[in-house]
Parts: structure tokens; sequence; C-alpha cells
């Protein structure tokens, strides 16, 4: 079969995309400034635009719907909870799952430098991208058509009864799980400080990886330090 002309692949592939996403954009040019890598508009010229601005407003768009959204489900939690549900929700962790399920690394525009070093599966970029993607929709439907993204991306992890757990439970995993990718050996967790008196103490926790400390944090107790010092790791090496 004759290969397409660019300009119809590309639509056709802005339309799997938007399928995926559940949302058609009215004006696509939001949609393929939120797909472009500051390495395409490098190698392509000026006249293309990148999406770090994208992603910025994306990262603050999801915040914001994010903590309305549990702050609706568990009104009565404290604030520090209602972060540490944030933080989980907002990781880049969670961020790269969801970019993965729309395989959203196969429709990037980067450069061919940033293609041959894997780039369509490096997790800074599918977060970033994922962020700009909602900043997209944001300037293109308003605040409750992003809204309502979100809700179809997040909406069965809102509504689990173990929601509140999962901010002591995945951290460690996922940063097993990565690591494991990476064919890294299992991280260490080593207690180096516990502060205060006995029915009060925090516990100050590393994380050590090939005989490194890659992240250090505190918890009321073993474990939730533990998780806050995963948490670190990971978005450290990602």
């Amino acid at each position: 079969m004759e290969d397409l002309p660019e300009s119809i692949a590309a639509a056709d592939s802005l339309a799997v995309l938007e399928s995926l996403l559940g949302y058609r954009f009215r004006d696509q040019q939001w949609l393929i400034r939120a797909l472009t890598h500051r390495s395409f508009v490098n190698e392509q010229g000026e006249e293309y635009r990148h999406n770090e601005s994208l992603e910025f407003l994306g990262d603050s768009v999801l915040g914001f719907l994010v903590s309305a959204r549990i702050f609706q489900r568990f009104p009565d939690l404290s604030e520090g909870d209602l972060s540490k549900l944030k933080a989980y929700l907002v990781s880049a962790v969670n961020l790269v799952h969801l970019a993965e399920r729309i395989k959203l690394g196969e429709f990037l525009r980067l450069s061919r430098g940033e293609e041959k070093t894997g780039g369509r599966m490096k997790k800074a970029i599918l977060v970033d991208s994922y962020e700009a993607i909602l900043g997209a929709i944001y300037l293109d439907g308003g605040v409750e058509a992003a809204s309502e993204f979100l809700e179809r991306e997040l909406g069965q992890i809102f509504e689990r009864p173990d929601l509140r757990q999962l901010t002591y439970g995945d951290f460690k995993s996922a940063l097993q799980e990565h690591l494991h990718n990476l064919s890294y050996p299992e991280p260490i967790y080593r207690v180096v400080g516990e502060i205060g008196p006995d029915h009060k103490k925090t516990f100050v926790v590393e994380v050590i990886i090939q005989d490194r400390v890659v992240a250090q944090a505190s918890g009321k107790s073993k474990k939730e330090a533990q998780q806050a010092a995963a948490q670190q790791a990971l978005e450290r090496l990602m």
C-alpha cells in the first residue's frame, strides 16, 4: 500500500489520540503543541512551539482539580492527610502509568536525536507531555472539560475504598518495580534518626540504591518515613 501523505497521516494520528483521551479538540493546534517537545523545535526551527508552557499550566490545573476532588471525597481529613493524597495522585509515578495507558509516547514530536535515545519511553518526557495535554484541554474546552477528562482518568482511583492507604502502600512497590525494570538491586531502607519523645517520635529514613543514598525523609512512623523516602527516590530517578 502506498504511504499516506504526511498531513493526512498526522490528522489520522491526532484522531486516534483524541479517541484515547475521550476528548475532541475544537482547535487541534493546542493538542499538536502539547505533543511537541523542545528538542523538536530546536531541530526544526522556531516557527514551531514546544509544550513547556502548557506543561506549566497543566501542572497547576492538575493540582487544583485533584485538590478539589479529594476534598469533596474526604471533607473531614486533615490538611496533612489531604496533602499526602494529593502528592500520590499527582506524582510522576501515577502520571507515567496514565500516560502509558494511552500510549502517549507514540504520538510525541521529538528530534531525531531524542528519538534515538528512547525519548518516547522517558518518564520525565511522558509526565511533562501528559500535563501539557491537560493544559491544552483546559485552554480548548475550559475547566469543565479538564475536570471531566481527569474524572475519566482518575475516577476509579478516587472511588477506591482504600484510597487513604495508597500514600502508604504504593511508593515502595513502585520504586521496587522501577528498579527492577532498570536491572538494579532492591532498595535498602535505613533508619538514621529518631527525634522526639516516645509518644511523639519522628523517624528519619534513608533509601539506599547501589550503595548510594538517593533520598532521605521523615515520618511519624518508620513506614510513613520509608514511603516518603521512596517517593523522593522515584522523583529523582525519573
